[in-house]
């Protein structure tokens, strides 16, 4: 395979540069990708090239047509390029879907050569579960090759409101050059409740969530294959990280165990587990968490005492434990103390 490539540049450092994948040039030869080149020139800042093809990002089909990767148990840092979240892409008759598209433009590249190993259908669109970039910075791509970008419809504002940080503290962690090219993208089309995608022969089924593990969850079910996909909703093996409600989430579990879907694919960790069981351990943390930090409050402990002490009894059962479990007692502290 072959496809078309754009060098870019930091300004600040001419000298550290990333070519980037101009997504919608793939052929099978050199020759007929530069065919493609010169008939429809794309547009992009710099002189464009045919190239063989970069790396393709590991997915496997868990069920027909439904394909799954694995991020990593890592937080963004230099040598992942931000690939610590479970992806997936769904393949229709007429179209295909990305689901959530990882910490990077370099990693949403991956993604997209992923699919574009399986068919040659149009990605019609790329579905972002939640704000967090490690599952929205490579949406660039997929909106560069004319995906719809949705999401919760208050993901807009979250995310513009959060960009300038996103960006900067991700590529803090990646590193200057593997990050090149990486921008916000925010959803063209939002879910304030539920929506159906058609990839013709094939119905996603979105649907929106009060405030849980951010304000901004959406999942994905798929009801061919009866697995929902469900952000960072659930977790398996990586800490849970709270960043809306402690309370939302456990009503949102709750809630989405009386779901007809026998599988999921968690935000992390999985890749596909089964369902409703395969939310437990996200509940008994989220409920150790709630009762530990009531507990801290009525003892009148401060909220720099209870994050030494909250949730501690979850910490060998999760990797990153140290990193997220102090944030989410802050948090929930702060929701909990006003009851």
């Amino acid at each position: 395979m072959f496809e078309v490539l754009v060098a870019l540049c930091l300004k600040a450092d001419p000298l550290i540069c990333r070519d980037v994948l101009v997504p919608g040039y793939e052929t099978a030869t050199q020759a007929d990708c530069e065919i493609a080149l010169a008939a429809r020139p794309p547009g992009v800042p710099g002189p464009a090239v045919c190239a063989p093809q970069g790396p393709v990002a590991a997915f496997d089909e868990v069920a027909p047509g439904v394909f799954v990767h694995l991020g990593g148990i890592s937080d963004a840092a230099a040598g992942n390029d931000g690939d610590v979240s479970n992806a997936a892409f769904v393949i229709g008759d007429t179209s295909a879907a990305m689901i959530d598209t990882g910490g990077s433009r370099k990693v949403g590249e991956s993604f997209w050569r992923a699919i574009r190993a399986r068919t040659d259908l149009p990605v019609s669109h790329a579905i972002l579960t939640h704000m967090h970039p490690d599952h929205v910075l490579g949406a660039s791509v997929f909106a560069d090759a004319g995906a719809v970008v949705v999401g919760h419809n208050a993901l807009p504002r979250a995310l513009s409101d959060r960009s300038d940080s996103y960006l900067t503290n991700f590529g803090q962690r990646i590193g200057a050059g593997q990050f090149l090219g990486t921008r916000i993208v925010l959803p063209s089309v939002t879910v304030a409740q539920n929506a159906d995608i058609d990839l013709g022969g094939r119905t996603l089924e979105l649907r929106a969530w009060p405030n849980a593990h951010t304000g901004t969850d959406l999942t994905v079910g798929d009801a061919a294959s009866g697995i929902l996909f469900t952000g960072d909703l659930v977790f398996e093996t990586y800490t849970p990280a709270l960043d809306g409600s402690a309370l939302g989430w456990q009503s949102v579990l709750s809630t989405m165990q009386s779901t007809a879907f026998t599988r999921i694919v968690p935000g992390h960790g999985g890749p596909l587990l089964a369902w409703p069981s395969g939310g437990a351990d996200t509940a008994r943390y989220l409920d150790l968490l709630v009762a530990d930090t009531r507990a801290a409050i009525a003892r009148g402990d401060t909220l720099s005492e209870a994050v030494k002490t909250v949730a501690r009894d979850e910490a060998d059962r999760w990797e990153l434990f140290g990193l997220f479990n102090p944030r989410n007692a802050t948090v929930a502290y702060t929701e909990l103390e006003w009851e």
